[in-house]
């Protein structure tokens, strides 16, 4: 469950920043989701996003032994638990994972409201810790690209398929708010989200306008980007002798994070914690 406090933030521990989260990482891959063209919901939907063999490929980089030993250094990173102890196991099912698209911020015809981000496989330490393994694909082959801690991809998607049998759940990083959409309708799935567009959700086209009238501004081309206005956070890597990731890790601020990820170089994920 997210907590309440910003100011505690502990940013995601992230691989292969530019690579991991550009929004064409997923190669052919696009979301299914509702469409808008100038302004205005259409009720069309997009392909059907990974196959099962990319997902096959997703799940066995995920489960790799380079990737467990990363893990393993993952989960004792805070000294809650040995390296030696961790004993990381991924288990339950990869998902898709779908983030706010530019296209549908920019009010393109056709856009969908969010587009394929990575895949995502769930990783647990013998402690009970939980971590997401973000999977793409890079240079031909299926690669994990980010270890973030927590849950939230797995708990929003059982969430929103309760929610809307059948919709897709989207990621709006820039308030850190995840939601489902099925046609015209919008439904929040956590507290940003309901202060976004309220506990009984939104149509497609009101959550449009309200995108576009908040990040349109800082979309690639506009003024904001041009001036380095995405920019500004520091990031400390360390290196991974396997060769599996390449984790660091960072805070950023809400409005850096905004302008990143509509860049398509958003380099955190931000998990709350007490």
């Amino acid at each position: 469950m997210k907590r309440t406090s910003r100011a505690t933030a502990r940013a995601a521990v992230t691989a292969a920043c530019a690579a991991c989260l550009s929004l064409g990482a997923i190669g052919t891959a696009t979301a299914a989701g509702t469409a808008v063209g100038a302004g205005t919901a259409t009720g069309a939907a997009t392909s059907t996003g990974p196959s099962a063999s990319d997902r096959a490929a997703a799940r066995s980089a995920a489960t790799a032994p380079a990737t467990l030993e990363t893990l393993s250094r993952f989960f004792a990173r805070d000294g809650a638990v040995s390296k030696a102890a961790a004993a990381p196991r991924v288990e339950g099912a990869t998902v898709t994972v779908h983030t706010l698209a530019p296209e549908f911020v920019a009010g393109e015809a056709g856009a969908p409201v969010a587009k394929v981000e990575f895949l995502a496989s769930q990783a647990v330490s013998s402690d009970g810790q939980q971590a997401s393994l973000w999977t793409a694909r890079q240079g031909g082959r299926w690669q994990v690209v980010n270890i973030a801690t927590g849950d939230d991809e797995f708990r929003y998607a059982r969430l929103g398929d309760r929610k809307l049998p059948g919709g897709t759940v989207f990621h709006e990083p820039q308030i850190d708010a995840w939601y489902v959409n099925k046609d015209t309708k919008i439904l929040p799935l956590d507290e940003d989200a309901i202060r976004a567009v309220g506990s009984r959700g939104t149509t497609l086209a009101a959550y449009q306008a309200r995108v576009r009238a908040a990040y349109a501004g800082k979309l690639p081309g506009s003024a904001y980007a041009e001036k380095g206005g995405a920019g500004g956070y520091a990031v400390h890597e360390e290196n991974d002798r396997s060769g599996a990731v390449t984790f660091a890790s960072a805070s950023v601020g809400a409005g850096a994070l905004a302008a990143l990820a509509l860049c398509g170089l958003t380099a955190v994920r931000l998990r709350r914690r007490a």
